[in-house]
């Protein structure tokens, strides 16, 4: 079989995005790699999300693999392999969701706790957000 191009999709603008660790069950069985790493989740504001699951689904079909590439707090050009996407509607546009396994030692964990100190109920709004765009 021919090898195709590396498949990425690339964040073009907005912040670097953040990544939350999964503690599901089945990311553990995504999670075989020759290096310690961890499944992490994230959002990615898109108005194209139908169009970029399928592009990770095509590359899988292939047995090929595909990265998120993305720039660092520092503004280095990271990638990462995606394991698995999918796309919610919101009123703002679609929602990419992407797991993908980052190396351990690149892992950082922040510590935080949303309460009610300002009678908020914890629940975030997507206004709060200021979520990466991609293409």
């Amino acid at each position: 079989m021919e090898s195709r191009v590396d498949e990425k999709i690339t964040i073009i603008e907005g912040p670097p995005p953040t990544f939350d660790v999964v503690h599901e069950l089945w990311a553990n069985g995504i999670h075989e790699a020759p290096t310690l790493s961890k499944v992490v989740v994230t959002q990615l504001r898109t108005f194209n999300g139908a169009e970029l699951v399928e592009r990770c689904h095509r590359a899988w079909r292939h047995r090929e693999p595909i990265q998120l590439e993305f720039k660092s707090p520092d503004g280095l050009k990271m990638e990462a392999p995606i394991v698995a996407a999918r796309t919610t509607q919101t009123d703002n546009g679609d929602l990419l969701h992407l797991w993908v396994r980052l190396p351990e030692d690149e892992i950082e964990v922040e510590f935080g706790y949303v309460g009610d100190e300002d009678g908020d109920d914890g629940e975030y709004d997507d206004d709060e957000f200021d979520l990466p765009d991609t293409r």
